[in-house]
């Protein structure tokens, strides 16, 4: 597996690299950190060899460093990759020139306007094809939740995990939600009975898609510690279980959405992305014809 790591030096970008490789042992790691003076006011006054030099020392120490961190957690070090420019694009630009399986990077985890405004992280995740692991705090990579609905990019995703993390000694959580809508037809609403009914086949449904699901892990001789069926909006249930079971990884499939279509509805990995504590793996689903789950 090829990983682009961003770092900005932060402890929370080295907490990424810290939880991934838990979960991932035979990865070779590309470092890149990115000099951003987009920051600066341009009516501010400042020596710009010297802040350039100093700048490019302060990245020289970062993918350094990196290096050493990478080699101890057991993973292979690749290219040290040093960009000057704004952060987001240098990031997009290098994950197109070459081919990476995953982006790995922390997040803040800000709020409030800065939230609105969107984070480093939050740009990168739904600005490319690639699939993303995003971390916002150091955790013990002992937990994984993996969530789906029975959709062909949630079984792509799960896919994914079962052949590619390290899975052996975690504890595995399987979880799906049945979504209650927000609005019914009047007419529909006063029926009784055949809200009952819609409820009785969502439940069926949900229940053969975690049955299927756990022979899977089964014939790959990997134990489920507990799957659950959750009603409500599905990405408040899953970050609140999430939560209560003090998940380490989440993992989530996502499909490749237009911005606008990302801004008009947006998406349950894309909320659970920015409300969830933990660490979050995203894997696009970009293939045309799907493998199934062998």
């Amino acid at each position: 597996m090829k990983v682009l790591f961003c770092t900005d030096g932060s402890k929370i970008s080295f907490n990424s690299l810290h939880n991934f490789a838990y979960w991932q042992k035979n990865a070779l790691i590309d470092t890149i950190c990115v000099i951003d003076w987009s920051f600066i006011p341009e009516d501010l006054s400042i020596e710009a060899e010297n802040f350039s030099t100093n700048c490019a020392n302060i990245a020289d120490g970062i993918l350094e460093y990196t290096k050493s961190a990478t080699e101890k957690l057991g993973m292979l070090f690749g290219e040290k990759l040093k960009y000057c420019g704004n952060a987001i694009e240098s990031i997009l630009e290098q994950a197109e020139l070459e081919k990476y399986d995953l982006i790995l990077m922390g997040s803040h985890g800000k709020k409030g306007l800065q939230k609105w405004l969107g984070s480093v992280s939050r740009e990168i995740a739904y600005n490319n094809k690639l699939s993303t692991y995003i971390s916002k705090r150091e955790n013990k990579g002992k937990r994984v939740l993996f969530t789906t609905d029975g959709s062909e990019s949630a079984n792509y995703a799960i896919q994914e995990g079962i052949e590619n993390l390290n899975l052996e000694n975690k504890e595995i959580y399987l979880c799906t939600v049945n979504e209650t809508p927000d609005m019914l037809f009047l007419d529909s609403a006063l029926d009784t009975n055949w809200i009952l009914s819609i409820e009785n086949k969502l439940q069926k449904y949900a229940q053969e898609t975690l049955d299927n699901l756990k022979e899977k892990f089964k014939k790959k001789h990997i134990d489920i510690k507990k799957s659950i069926i959750l009603s409500g909006n599905p990405a408040k249930k899953i970050i609140d279980f999430s939560e209560n079971e003090e998940i380490d990884l989440i993992i989530m499939g996502s499909k490749c959405k237009s911005k606008m279509q990302d801004f008009l509805l947006g998406s349950i990995s894309k909320k659970v992305l920015e409300y969830s504590a933990c660490d979050i793996l995203i894997y696009k689903n970009v293939k045309e014809d799907l493998p199934s789950i062998k």
